[in-house]
Formats: C-alpha cells, structure tokens, sequence
C-alpha cells in the first residue's frame, strides 16, 4: 500500500495548519507557497478534510481555511481515512464474505490483525504532536503511549 500524493499533501496542509495559533484563517498562498502545493489541487485535496469536519474554511476577503477541530484531536488515521477511504490492506477485509477462503486460509487472520494494529499505530499520531516534533524526531503523539 502507498498513500496517494494527495493524501500526502493533505496531511502537510493539516500539519502546517497545525503549526498555526488555534483557530487561526490560513491563506491558501501561505500553505501552498509552504508545501509546494498548487492552489487548485490544494482546493481539490481540502474538499474530503472539510466534508469530514477536519479543517474549515471561509469564503471572501480574509477568507481561507483552518482546522476545525484542535489538532490533539485529529490523527493520520483521520487524514487518510478522509482522503483515501477505508484501509483494507486487502481484498478479503473489504467485506465479511467477499473471500471463500476467509473461514479457511491461513493468512486471513493476519491479514485482519496487521490491519487493526496498522489502524491503531496511524490513530497515536495526532497532529499536536507531529507539529511539535522536529524533523530530526520520531513524531510521536502526546498521547501515543497512553492509549
């Protein structure tokens, strides 16, 4: 599996935004100039992040977007998800009973635990916490370990 380049994109906007004072408007120039992104695919990338309730936006002069919840509560889990959809890993995870062999091969088992544990691994990163770290740092949430 390999996240889309929007999806990657979608979670450097949401980390610059996360950068800036809480409920600050960010100017599409400003996080485009900042992450290489052109406006329209950043227009494009933002759209699934604001039907999700993950970052906002306002129209007009002085208009932009921001996060629209705080960044200790959105995750990579959440970005990807907004973006990508579900993460399967797999075509038997997709749904119960799409596989004939899921009640009988051995790796559907694993198949389901990799997923569950690659879900839970992606929601300890919240974005407070990769914001805060350096690039030099494993960045890991403030509450990666207390969950």
């Amino acid at each position: 599996m390999i996240i889309t380049r929007a999806t990657e994109y979608a979670i450097r906007a949401v980390l610059y935004m996360s950068r800036q004072p809480a409920g600050e408007i960010v100017y599409k120039r400003d996080i485009c100039k900042e992450q290489e992104i052109t406006p329209a695919f950043l227009t494009k990338i933002l759209q699934p992040l604001i039907k999700n309730g993950i970052v906002g936006s306002q129209r007009g002069v002085g208009g932009g977007f921001y996060l629209a919840k705080s960044p200790t509560e959105i995750t990579l889990l959440d970005v990807i998800k907004a973006q990508e959809g579900p993460v399967y890993l797999n075509q038997c995870l997709i749904e119960e009973g799409t596989c004939k062999r899921e009640f009988t091969c051995p790796l559907h088992g694993a198949w389901v635990q990799i997923r569950e544990e690659f879900m839970t691994l992606l929601s300890r990163y919240d974005f407070a916490g990769l914001a805060a770290n350096k690039n030099d740092q494993l960045p890991v949430s403030s509450q990666a370990f207390a969950k």
